[in-house]
Order: structure tokens, then sequence, then C-alpha cells
């Protein structure tokens, strides 16, 4: 796990870069100078395009993670593994532009009624999409060789710096609706390349394909788990951006605006998951290749137990801080009705990074074909919960369906990997670190009954006092949780950073 937790150490900081760049970006220029329905907008644009990316893939990301194994020759450069990740794609995303352009008029009409800005805009999915599409593989290839830091960087810091830059200008009417979303579009563009340029600077890729290398049972297998891969991905690829299309549809832009604030800050939660997951992936492959049993299931409760805890923790500090933020954030009063839905949808980012290493171990194996029932368990679920809940409890049925969808997701995936495989992401220690959570809870509920009026209270201003108060409420709470990760020895990786950061400090002072 040594390289592992390295890489997603450093992955990690390059997306908490990203997102001090976007928690400036988002809650103080766009909640600011955007409306809510121009926020709308862009997240519609943005969901639709990665929907479209990633039916486009054709399941290339993870079908290049598992046979990867196969071609690693770094004399011969991989055997031309890196051309066929570029060609595939390219299919795909011929074959859904026609679809999509099959099936333009009834996606109008179903949007044109409470979102007809967005149907202005329609085209811009197309090209934006096809930047997402290589943007992804671009970077899965660079997973490969080990190297996440710089594209995590291009991805979570570039873009965002890019968008940053586009709302200022849009701000102070520099340029016009128009053209901010043509600037979004070209954020991933300019993202794409220097994916391109990075790649080629590790000197370990090739556009030579190399037919005659893939054996008839590799091809074979490959064209099979690839099927099931776009089958699959048809699900897994629609769900995450359900909601959106079922708010903006169904209620408008408004509400996709607030919902879309919300949905970014339960984003904050899955952060590391982006960086550890991208980095495991290929071990996880690796270890299934070799059949090496002992070691998938070590690293499968590993990778669910750091993901529970740093999760949860940042659930927990982001969830006691709620009503300081939206009383603080520009236009709150706008989208202080997202409240709950950042709750619902952080739970539900919890469940998703902690136990989603499950499904990937389900991917590589011999039984990833059960993927395909599971995905569209999810799917028809989520679509189902989604039209009982809205009409009902609006946006908070809209993230109350993706809690219950998933959650039955991962009951079944989860137990057919145990009974079929015998590989579960469970252990004693999450168990432990639930508790954990549960006092920080306790302990946050009885500082805010007793204390929190009379620390408020000494200052002079209520809201300087509101603050302080959370800063030390929230770093107490956060000090008394890695002290009881610590001393309980939840996980020797975190123990040994605590180790080497104290006796760092301690060096620093002799």
């Amino acid at each position: 796990m040594g390289i592992v937790v390295r890489q997603s150490i450093k992955g990690t900081i390059m997306n908490y870069l990203g997102v001090a760049v976007g928690f400036v970006t988002t809650f103080f220029i766009v909640t600011k100078y955007l409306t809510a329905e121009e926020v709308g907008l862009t997240k519609v644009l943005v969901d639709a395009s990665i929907l479209l990316s990633g039916l486009a893939q054709l399941g290339t990301n993870t079908s290049a993670v598992k046979y990867y194994p196969y071609f690693k020759d770094v004399e011969h450069k991989d055997h031309g593994f890196f051309g066929w990740t570029l060609i595939l794609p390219f299919l795909g995303f011929i074959i859904f532009s026609v679809l999509f352009f099959l099936f333009k008029e009834p996606i109008v009409d179903y949007f044109s009624k409470s979102s007809g800005l967005f149907v202005d805009y329609i085209y811009f999915v197309l090209p934006m999409s096809f930047f997402m599409l290589y943007l992804s593989v671009f970077e899965t290839n660079s997973n490969l060789l080990m190297r996440i830091v710089v594209p995590k960087f291009i991805r979570e810091v570039g873009i965002r710096l890019v968008t940053l830059i586009v709302y200022l200008f849009y701000a102070f009417d520099v340029i016009s609706l128009d053209g901010m979303v043509v600037g979004l579009c070209l954020a991933y563009g300019i993202a794409t390349i220097l994916n391109i340029i990075y790649l080629f600077s590790l000197k370990k890729v090739s556009f030579k394909i190399e037919p005659s290398f893939i054996s008839n049972p590799i091809r074979k297998d490959f064209l099979f788990y690839t099927f099931f891969l776009i089958a699959s991905s048809l699900a897994t690829t629609i769900t995450p951006v359900l909601n959106t299309f079922f708010i903006s549809a169904e209620m408008g832009l408004a509400f996709t605006g607030v919902y879309a604030i919300a949905l970014y800050m339960s984003n904050i939660i899955e952060m590391p998951y982006r960086s550890l997951s991208a980095i495991s992936r290929p071990n996880i492959s690796q270890t299934i290749k070799d059949n090496n049993k002992a070691e998938t299931n070590a690293l499968c409760k590993s990778v669910s137990l750091h993901q529970l805890l740093v999760s949860s923790f940042i659930f927990l500090l982001i969830w006691i801080n709620i009503d300081l933020f939206y009383s603080i954030l520009p236009n709150g009063e706008t989208y202080i009705g997202g409240k709950w839905v950042f709750f619902l949808l952080g739970l539900c980012k919890i469940f998703n990074t902690s136990l989603n290493v499950g499904a990937t171990v389900l991917n590589y194996s011999k039984y990833y074909y059960y993927s395909l029932i599971f995905t569209a368990i999810l799917t028809v679920s989520a679509i189902f919960f989604n039209v009982r809940f809205i009409p009902i409890m609006g946006m908070e049925g809209a993230a109350l369906a993706s809690i219950i969808a998933y959650l039955l997701y991962y009951s079944l995936l989860l137990t057919l990997l145990q009974w079929k495989a015998k590989i579960t992401p469970f252990s004693w220690n999450e168990f432990i670190v639930i508790l954990i959570v549960a006092l920080m809870f306790v302990i946050n509920w009885l500082w805010t009954a007793f204390l929190s009026d009379s620390i408020v209270s000494v200052f002079p201003s209520e809201i300087s006092g509101k603050v302080i108060e959370a800063i030390i409420r929230t770093s107490l709470l956060f000090f008394t949780g890695v002290i009881f990760v610590y001393k309980l020895k939840i996980s020797k990786h975190v123990n040994d950073i605590i180790d080497r950061f104290i006796h760092g400090v301690l060096r620093k002072k002799s």
C-alpha cells in the first residue's frame, strides 16, 4: 500500500487545492453574480456532458485497468495499449452523438416546459462531452502508470481556475452568457490538451497498435467484458445525474441551482476517494489477475476503512457548521433551501465512497457480468424513487431517492461478493469509526446547547462571534476525533502519518 498511500495523499492534496479554488468560485462568485437559474444551467450542461462522455467511453476506462496487466511491458511501450484506449472512445462518441441528434426532439420537449434556457444551449453538450471523454481517457492512462498527481492538478485545480476566470469575465460584463458557456467548454478542452502533453512527457506510451499481440482468448474475453461494460455503463453513468435532470424538468433550473450548491458541498466529502480509488484500482486489478485473494481482501478492507474514516469526518465538520455557512454565503437566503439536501447527499457520499470498492472488485473479477444486473437495479430504483419522491418532497426527495437506491444496490452487490468471492470491505474497525463519529455528534450537540451562545456573546459582533466559536468548536472536535482514532489504532497508515508529523515537529523544536 506504500505507493498507493503516497500517491493518494498527493492526489488528495491536489483535490483540496481544487476545492479551495472551487470554494471561492462557487460560494463567492457564482452565488453572487449568477442567478440561481444560471447556476442551474451550468449544472445541467455539465451533467449532460458527463452523461454523454460516460456512455461514449464504451467501458474503456474500466477495461483498460483490467487488461493493462496483460499488456504491461516497459521495453515495448505496452504493445500499443494506449492506442486502443483512444480508438474505442472515439467510436463511442460517434455512436452516441448520432443518438443525441435522433432523440433531440423528445429531450427538448421534456425540458422546454420548466428549463427552456437549457434547451437554448443544448448543442454545447457535444463539444464539452468530447473534451470530458478524452480528459478521462488520458487520466486513466496516467493512473495505470501510477502517476495521478499532475492529472489531478489539471482536473481539480486547472479546470477550476479557468472556470473562475470565465465567471469573473461574465460577472464584470466582459463576456455574455453565450461567451460564458463557450468558456466552460474551453476549460475542459485546455485540460485535455495539457493531459496529452503530460502523458507523452512520461515517454512510456505509444500510438502504435500491435493487433498481433492480442491473442484470441484475450480478444474474446475483452469483447465479452466490454459488451457488459457498455450495458452496465448505461446505468452507472445515468444514475449520478438523474437528480439534476428530474429537478430541472419538474421544478426548473432555479431549483437545480439550489440543489447544485448543496451537491457541491457534498462532493467535498468524496474528494479523498477520487485519489485513493484512482491509485488503488490498478493494484486491485493486479491482485485479482494473480489470484491473490488474501491481498485483494486486504486492499478492499483498507480502502473501505480509510474512505469511511475520512468521508465521515469531513461530513461531520461540514454539517456542524452548515447554518453558519449559509448565513455568510452571498444570497444565502436563496440557497438555504438545500440544507437538508446536503445532509442526505452527504450520507449517500459516505455510503458510496466506503462501499464502492466492492463494485471495483466485482468489475475486475470473473463475476463481473453480475454488475449488469446490479447497475440495472440501481438505475431503475433511482428513477422509480425520483418519480415518487420529487412531487412529494421536492429536492429532498431526489436526495432521498439516491440514498435508498444506492443502499439497495450495495446490499445486493456486497452480498454476492461475499458469497461468490469470499471478499468483503467490512471490518470491525469500521464499526469503531462509526461510534467515534456518533460520539463527536453528541459532543457537538452538548456544546451548541450549553456553550455556543455564551462564547458568541463575548464578542461585539455576532457574526464574528459565530465564526470564532465555530473555529474553536470545529478544531476541538476534529482533534478529539483524531486522538480517538490514534489511540484506538484504527489504521496503521494513519498512525504512521501522525507519528511522522509529531516527530517532524519535535525535530524542528530541538
